[in-house]
């Protein structure tokens, strides 16, 4: 009852109450963000598959600039990263626009955090299922170690919450993030943690899978 028809009201129900709340905090950010991004834009989307594995555009604030070097191409994203923008990357801040995401039904509150398009070729048939719920702004993975974690430990954790995803989960994963939000634990700010596609290629290639490493290769240099 809850995860059919409760959870979704639920989440819609929290997001339009907080929204009324924080739009003030929201319009300074814009503001804010507007000047400090040098004109490259607020917002940040992002392809993403969501429930049964239908694409959508994620929402962050974007804590970037888009400034190039000589010949065009963009300077390394750590010295592109403002100092407005690390701070709400720190504080999680940069995921607030998700809350509109929430409201178009795109994502719930609490469930497995979406992951970029270009992984879906890299999941096995149980880690799939993690695409049978709506994706979270946050989730259990978040919860119990975030960036701390291995891609193993964070796919089990968000097939763990499909499984087993009630009320009183929901309740524990809320009052986690918002303990460890707080504490800023488990927060990064860089870009320094392994892409998912090149771990799973590195496990295939102790496995000796050669074939599955280079079916990735072939579908990277498409």
């Amino acid at each position: 009852m809850y995860c059919k028809y409760l959870k979704h009201l639920l989440d819609f129900t929290i997001v339009l109450c907080v929204l009324v709340v924080i739009w003030p905090i929201l319009l300074v950010i814009i503001i804010w963000l507007h000047f400090a991004n040098k004109g490259a834009g607020v917002f940040f989307t992002q392809e993403r598959p969501g429930k049964n594995g239908k694409i959508f555009n994620v929402l962050k604030f974007k804590s970037m600039t888009d400034e190039r070097d000589k010949d065009g191409k963009l300077l390394p994203d750590n010295q592109r990263l403002t100092r407005i923008g690390r701070f709400i990357r720190s504080t999680s801040i940069d995921e607030l626009p998700q809350l509109f995401n929430v409201i178009k039904g795109d994502m719930s509150l609490i469930g497995p955090r979406p992951l970029v398009t270009i992984y879906l070729p890299y999941y096995n048939e149980k880690e799939k299922h993690r695409h049978d719920v709506r994706p979270g702004i946050t989730g259990w993975a978040q919860v119990n170690g975030r960036k701390s974690i291995t891609w193993e430990q964070k796919l089990a954790y968000d097939i763990d919450y499909v499984n087993n995803m009630s009320f009183w989960l929901d309740v524990k994963i809320f009052f986690l993030t918002v303990y460890k939000v707080f504490k800023r634990e488990n927060v990064g700010v860089g870009v320094d943690v392994i892409d998912f596609d090149d771990y799973r290629i590195a496990q295939w290639q102790a496995m000796g899978r050669q074939d599955l490493v280079d079916k990735a290769r072939e579908r990277g240099n498409r």
